[in-house]
């Protein structure tokens, strides 16, 4: 028999749509994909020679369970001089992307019914996570005219006895918004107190800001865990590389998780982490550059459309914009539009009730494709408007 949590687990519904866009692409259709997070760019150069290098040099065999400490000491110096907090390099852990870190984390922190509060929007895979351990997410709905910012009163209300963690994610899946420092001051707040909750920090999309400044966590409070990696920033998500800062009491249960589930990360992949932080600045700049010349022109194009973003996006590459006066059925209009126009694009329900009536696009493609992919929009969303 099957499990009962893998039964009840959600599909990531923007990969249906990918599915079914290879589909039509081998039946010989040219489709415009705006519909997954992921970077166009190759990995910066420097990093393909570091990894190739490191094989070379024999980075073949298991590192320790939390990584190499060259990595972590690089992460630690990183932390320190980007965000002026002292992370230790034995608080670090060293995974295969930042989801086995947060498989674990929640393995360590949740018993069965604990509660972590998630905003709603959320990244697709959160709650997940934390049903697959027995956890239970509580949503706490975002808004557009906030710029899916948390009302740090909201979550107050909703902490109780059985609430271990507060979830963040700025720069945020899918909106693109980043949280002020003082809505993260404010949730820090929130910690502080001995029985309080954590607070877990997605930073996997800081260093994609183009305007204003992302903060960590780790900045407002140490009762905290981090998630960052290599995949978005430094365009090496087949390279599989992540990290989780923690606190010093988490970090040996954390590691016996990792020693039994995953072993260790692998061993040239976190070589080549190691030249992404000392060698890859300029390319960093580079695709930041042209990332946020497409984020300005997409904007333009979708508003242009009727779409309604009310607080523009300044960081991730995603626009969450608001479709509901088309259709209130994101789920429907995502795959008409796929059909129709050949645009993939990602249904707000994906990211939860509160994001129904919305599209994510990405603009992690060309620009070419890019404005090929509006021009198809914008034919779409007249013949709906003429119909």
């Amino acid at each position: 028999m099957i499990s009962n949590r893998t039964k009840e687990m959600t599909p990531f519904i923007v990969m249906d749509v990918l599915e079914r866009a290879h589909e039509m692409e081998r039946q010989g259709i040219h489709v415009i994909h705006l519909e997954v997070g992921e970077p166009d760019f190759d990995t910066p150069q420097c990093i393909k020679d570091a990894a190739c290098k490191a094989l070379d040099n024999g980075h073949t065999h298991y590192t320790h369970s939390l990584g190499m400490i060259e990595l972590r000491e690089a992460i630690s110096e990183h932390y320190l001089k980007t965000y002026r907090v002292s992370a230790d390099p034995d608080q670090i852990v060293i995974s295969s992307g930042t989801s086995p870190a947060m498989f674990v984390m929640f393995s360590a922190l949740l018993e069965k019914g604990d509660q972590v509060i998630v905003s709603d929007p959320h990244y697709a895979c959160y709650p997940n996570f934390i049903k697959f351990v027995q956890g239970e997410p509580v949503f706490i709905p975002v808004y557009e005219e906030d710029g899916f910012q948390y009302r740090p009163d909201a979550i107050e209300k909703k902490i109780t006895r059985k609430t271990k963690g507060i979830l963040i994610n700025s720069p945020s899946n899918p909106t693109g918004n980043l949280l002020s420092k003082e809505r993260m001051e404010a949730i820090a707040a929130l910690s502080l107190k001995s029985d309080s909750p954590y607070i877990i920090s997605d930073e996997i999309y800081h260093g994609l800001v183009y305007e204003g400044k992302e903060h960590s966590i780790l900045e407002f409070t140490e009762k905290a865990f981090v998630f960052n990696g290599f995949s978005k920033l430094y365009a090496m998500t087949g390279l599989r590389l992540g990290y989780m800062i923690a606190p010093k009491n988490f970090i040996r249960p954390i590691q016996k998780l990792q020693q039994n589930f995953f072993i260790s990360a692998n061993a040239m992949v976190q070589v080549a982490g190691i030249a992404a932080f000392k060698e890859a600045g300029e390319d960093i700049l580079r695709m930041k550059r042209i990332y946020n010349e497409r984020r300005q022109f997409m904007i333009r194009r979708l508003k242009d459309m009727g779409l309604g973003i009310t607080v523009e996006p300044t960081g991730a590459f995603y626009v969450f914009a608001n479709a509901k006066h088309i259709s209130g059925d994101s789920y429907k209009l995502a795959f008409d539009i796929l059909e129709k126009a050949h645009v993939g694009v990602a249904p707000g329900i994906d990211f939860g009730n509160n994001g129904e009536g919305y599209l994510r696009f990405s603009y992690a493609t060309s620009m070419e494709n890019i404005t090929q992919g509006m021009d198809r929009l914008e034919n779409y969303f007249k013949k709906i408007k003429n119909s």
